[in-house]
């Protein structure tokens, strides 16, 4: 692709374009012409914005954890079939707009603070050096496309956040009434008599004819039809075997190492505990005490402090740097002087101490080896999609390119936008970009070369496209039979059960209306919300109806087996007071916890009338390749509701 370019910017045509470009500039301005232009900011709360990379990364965590619980690969069409995109953008606007306003109200985390939290976090540390990297930082967060300003901007809102949740429910419990309430409601007590309506109680309805199974499909068509599917071919460019198989020199040996000394070298480490002091004086008393052999937890759980504790950390994982060189001037067991750091006042006793330590060329060799090998392979891979590149903008096919470039090219069997074959089974080597890449073509469209994961590229190609349609009839015929069969002695039963139940309603008794085909009454007594669960011969269906009705209502619900019940709602009586009693303290933690999720809601909600929210449907559709919505559509969503006129006052009676 970059060839390309080149190429294209050597053309006439590239400075014909150039000299308007540069004449558009002078007479309205480059301002003019980039403002509101090309705006990469999809929400908008406050001061606060999310843009497209934002965007696209929120939107991607979503899918991967989405394809992780499905089992299958989640396309941008799908995702706005289903409503997912509006649905996220409220989500973000929503916790953007709690930011602003915790923000706007003070609630904004120290450095220090956010300092402890990163310390928490090992994979920011060289595991050799135990430093602090932020090369290491910035490369582990590019693995989930974040910055490390993004990083720590959205490490500073959750502090923020859980400091206000721990403000809201820090103390927060529940009125007893909550609780008495609901217990009254799930130990309520229900008699229940019913009887079941079989299929030998009903006429077995005929076998369909094939126009009523042709209707039957065109009625299921959304779970009958069959997805388009496609055929592809795959030319992927990673490290092969033979490319590690490469003689390491030893002056290259000695250059990486050179390189990677520092980092490869063991620091020193210490143990120790630093207990913050109010000044030099109780500085002072700390240091005293200490020496005297008294026991630092204890010494600090007196002064009402917290110690800080360093388990073999080097020097510069300590936050303080003057009590960091305090530290390490130390000996193991050695107290010191108060120290006046950049955090204030503080002692330091060292427990114990590790010596550093510098690792030799032969410590290092098979990793710096490896290092080596994979580098000169990680060469030859990009020499090749360079070839394919060449070859490719040249006018050669995929198939073409890729000879030239010496890679292969796998033509795959048709295969559905899921990843799966028309008989269900998954297709190796295809992953959820490949497929988004390959539905994104023409029938015979040709991708760009695209990176795959790290140091691995492809490229696909459309060899042929099967439209989505109904499976033949003669296909599906017994599954359509079976299906159509069960959807007609269903009605016939609830048909069969009405009948009954009016004749209850009517007057008749459960018993004689049972008799009638020869059924028994079946009684459930003392039914509970609190128990009903473990009622295995009551449906859910029989539960929720039951648990819905009025006394001596009469009522028809789906059975466990293939059935239909016809029952009534004998008799409600309260509860056991006893039972309702223990009850009321048991649940009192759960609707504390109800309360406290009703609270946050409440605060978020309160957060977007606060904070004035803009959300631009359009632009996260853009991001992830999906047309815009139709204008009116897109306005409406957008449009705030419009205000109610003021009302005169409402005349006295």
């Amino acid at each position: 692709m970059l060839t390309a370019f080149r190429a294209f910017a050597k053309s006439w045509v590239a400075a014909l374009l150039i000299g308007l470009l540069i004449i558009s500039f002078a007479v309205f301005g480059m301002s003019d012409i980039l403002q509101g232009q090309f705006s990469t900011t999809v929400v908008k709360a406050g001061d606060r914005t999310v843009d497209d990379a934002d965007f696209r990364r929120e939107y991607d965590q979503w899918r991967q954890q989405t394809e992780q619980q499905v089992g299958q690969p989640i396309t941008p069409q799908m995702a706005d079939e289903n409503g997912i995109i509006p649905r996220l953008l409220e989500q973000i606007a929503t916790r953007e707009a709690l930011a602003a306003l915790l923000h706007k109200m003070g609630l904004r985390p120290g450095d220090s603070l956010v300092a402890d939290q990163l310390r928490e976090i090992p994979a920011f540390f060289d595991p050799i050096s135990g430093r602090f990297d932020s090369n290491l930082m910035a490369q582990r967060l590019s693995q989930t496309d974040l910055t490390p300003d993004r990083f720590l901007a959205l490490l500073k809102d959750e502090i923020a956040q859980q400091h206000f949740a721990s403000g809201l429910v820090s103390g927060l419990r529940a009125p007893r009434a909550y609780s008495a309430l609901e217990a009254m409601i799930d130990r309520e007590q229900r008699d229940l008599g019913y009887f079941q309506v079989g299929v030998n109680d009903v006429e077995a309805p005929e076998l369909p004819t094939d126009a009523q199974l042709q209707a039957f499909m065109q009625e299921n068509a959304d779970q009958l039809m069959q997805p388009e599917y496609r055929v592809l071919s795959l030319v992927r460019f990673a490290p092969r075997p033979q490319d590690l198989e490469v003689e390491v020199t030893a002056e290259q040996l000695q250059e990486r190492f050179e390189f990677r000394r520092d980092t490869l070298s063991q620091p020193e480490t210490r143990t120790l505990v630093q207990i913050p002091a109010k000044d030099q004086a109780a500085a002072a008393r700390i240091a005293q005490r200490l020496r005297e052999g008294e026991d630092p937890t204890a010494v600090a759980r007196d002064l009402g402090v917290d110690p800080i504790v360093y388990e073999g950390r080097p020097r510069t994982a300590i936050a303080d740097r003057k009590v960091a060189e305090a530290a390490f001037a130390l000996a193991a067991g050695e107290v010191s002087a108060p120290i006046e750091g950049d955090l204030g006042f503080a002692v330091v006793k060292v427990t114990s101490v590790t010596p550093g330590r510098q690792p030799t060329l032969e410590d290092v060799r098979p990793m710096l080896e490896a290092e080596i090998r994979e580098d000169a392979a990680a060469e030859k891979v990009y020499e090749r999609t360079q070839a394919y590149e060449e070859a490719h903008i040249g006018g050669a096919s995929l198939a073409e390119a890729a000879k030239a470039a010496e890679a292969t090219v796998i033509t795959l069997p048709a295969v559905s936008e899921q990843g799966r074959t028309p008989e269900g089974q998954p297709v190796d080597g295809l992953t959820p970009q490949v497929l988004e890449t390959a539905f994104d073509l023409a029938d015979g469209g040709e991708s760009d070369l695209a990176e795959l994961a790290e140091g691995q590229y492809f490229a696909v190609k459309v060899e042929r496209i099967i439209p989505a349609a109904l499976p033949p009839l003669d296909e599906v015929r017994p599954v359509l039979v079976r299906a159509w069969m069960q959807r007609e002695m269903v009605r016939r039963l609830e048909a069969k059960a009405d009948e009954l139940a009016e004749l209850v309603r009517g007057g008749q008794t459960l018993e004689a209306a049972a008799g009638s085909i020869g059924a028994r009454v079946t009684r459930a007594t003392s039914l509970s919300r609190a128990t009903a669960q473990q009622t295995e011969q009551l449906s859910q269906d029989m539960l929720v109806k039951a648990f819905a009705a009025e006394p001596d209502e009469v009522f028809t619900a789906r059975a466990v087996e293939f059935a239909v019940v016809v029952a009534k709602l004998e008799a409600v009586r309260p509860g056991d007071t006893a039972e309702i009693a223990a009850a009321v303290e048991d649940g009192r933690g759960q609707a504390s916890m109800a309360l406290f999720r009703d609270l946050a809601e409440a605060a978020s909600l309160a957060a977007r009338d606060k904070i004035r929210v803009r959300i631009d449907e359009n632009r996260a559709r853009a991001v992830l390749g999906l047309q815009p919505r139709e204008e009116d559509e897109a306005d409406a969503a957008k449009a705030p509701e419009p205000k109610a006129p003021a009302k005169a006052p409402e005349p006295k009676a």
